[in-house]
């Protein structure tokens, strides 16, 4: 089994090299949503309401994204992030403080089910390097400011009402700057299951959040987790992924004396943490180090590895072989909940119209202005796009204000 894996920089508001992501993935992430039939899957208007109540930040990132998939209504509806169906995956996590700030993590899932993807991205005015997923989620990453983070599953059963994990970790990733904002940002944001979260930020603070949609949040100062919370709540899964010979390792390795950090990310290449069940969904994908203070990530494998820094972000193309695989077998029947089902909404085709031509409006009036001003640069234009479409809405008093006074020093007006 192969992985084809890229380095993506796209440092600025998601275009055309996110919309050939989409292009590439999407098929795939439309079979798997009509696998899973509609269960659990709410329609759009209560997946936009969702979004709005507990990530309205993200509204006008979304509403581009959905201009780049020309209106698609599934697409629109999965790109919330609210509510997608169940899976699982695996992986160890571990953080490492003191001279070296570190957070290394290994991912452990099916090769076939993985982007393969590195984004460097400033889609909200901060910089981000991260693992995508989800095309608009993130598993694992790193902001310009220090703050790292990463995800292991919890281990449990439950399904909820809640977001998938990969669109929470963007959010923080997005807003946060630090271990206090994002622990905040993860005991609000409900998860649809259950997983162990990990921030560290340049500090050398650091928190583990225990997310699970039947039971409150639970902050904790663990350095490190593998698939259970706490107790052993799904005992098929932990004796499958060895949870507890992989937690008791980390323990041990992080006891010892003058443990440094390099050794740490070093036995994550190794058994018991390394898997090679990948014909079973739970081989080592990658294992990733983020090192806050320096601004650096390296994605590692065991023949090979790719670093990259905020400063110094390469794009790159690598070949990952990994041994034969095949598609996992489910490990439970997901149960309902209660959630709002898939409806016909008469508001979609509407909907994606109206993203389309306020996108539209905005960028003819910011290349208007443009042209009129060649001197103009592209941080006053950006600044210009705000003030037109003002959280994903155009504002029609900056739309007249525009063509009343355009070539009559309405650009010194924006700009200041």
């Amino acid at each position: 089994m192969q992985l084809h894996f890229n380095a993506i920089s796209e440092p600025g508001k998601p275009g055309s090299k996110w919309q050939k992501l989409y292009n590439t993935h999407w098929t795939a992430y439309k079979s798997w949503l009509k696998s899973k039939g509609t269960t659990n899957y709410p329609d759009l208007k209560t997946s936009q309401k969702a979004l709005k109540k507990y990530m309205p930040e993200m509204w006008p990132t979304y509403q581009r994204l959905c201009k780049l998939v020309k209106g698609d209504k599934v697409a629109a509806r999965f790109l919330t992030g609210f509510q997608p169906p169940a899976y699982i995956s695996g992986c160890s996590q571990a953080v490492t403080t003191g001279k070296d700030i570190q957070l290394v993590r290994n991912y452990d899932f099916h090769p076939d089910l993985m982007e393969g993807t590195q984004l460097l991205t400033s889609w909200n005015g901060k910089k981000v390097i991260a693992t995508s997923d989800c095309l608009i989620g993130v598993v694992d990453g790193m902001n310009e400011d220090g703050l790292a983070i990463s995800l292991t599953f919890g281990g449990r059963k439950e399904v909820g009402v809640g977001f998938g994990i990969p669109f929470i970790l963007r959010y923080v990733l997005e807003f946060c700057s630090n271990v206090d904002e994002a622990v905040a940002a993860l005991i609000r944001i409900p998860s649809h299951m259950s997983y162990n979260v990990t921030v560290v930020d340049r500090t050398g603070k650091f928190k583990t959040v225990q997310l699970a949609p039947d039971k409150a949040p639970l902050v904790t100062n663990a350095a490190f987790t593998t698939n259970h919370q706490g107790t052993i709540d799904w005992p098929e899964n932990a004796a499958f992924n060895k949870t507890q010979e992989r937690s008791s390792f980390l323990k041990k390795i992080l006891s010892e004396k003058n443990i440094n950090s390099v050794r740490v990310a070093d036995a994550f290449l190794k058994a018991p943490l390394y898997n090679t069940k990948f014909k079973e969904g739970f081989g080592t994908l990658f294992t990733s180090v983020y090192r806050p203070l320096e601004g650096k990530v390296e994605l590692r494998w065991p023949e090979t590895s790719v670093q990259q820094s905020f400063e110094n972000f390469q794009e790159v193309y690598k070949l990952i072989n990994y041994e034969p695989a095949q598609v996992a077998t489910e490990w439970w029947n997901q149960q309902e909940v209660e959630v709002a089902q898939t409806v016909e909404d008469p508001f979609e085709e509407q909907y994606a119209e109206n993203v389309d031509w306020q996108e539209t409006v905005t960028e003819i009036m910011v290349n208007a202005m443009a042209k009129a001003h060649p001197s103009t640069n592209e941080r006053d234009l950006e600044k210009l796009r705000e003030k037109i479409i003002n959280n994903g809405e155009v504002s029609w008093q900056a739309v007249a204000g525009f063509w009343s006074k355009m070539g009559t020093g309405y650009a010194q007006s924006w700009r200041s």
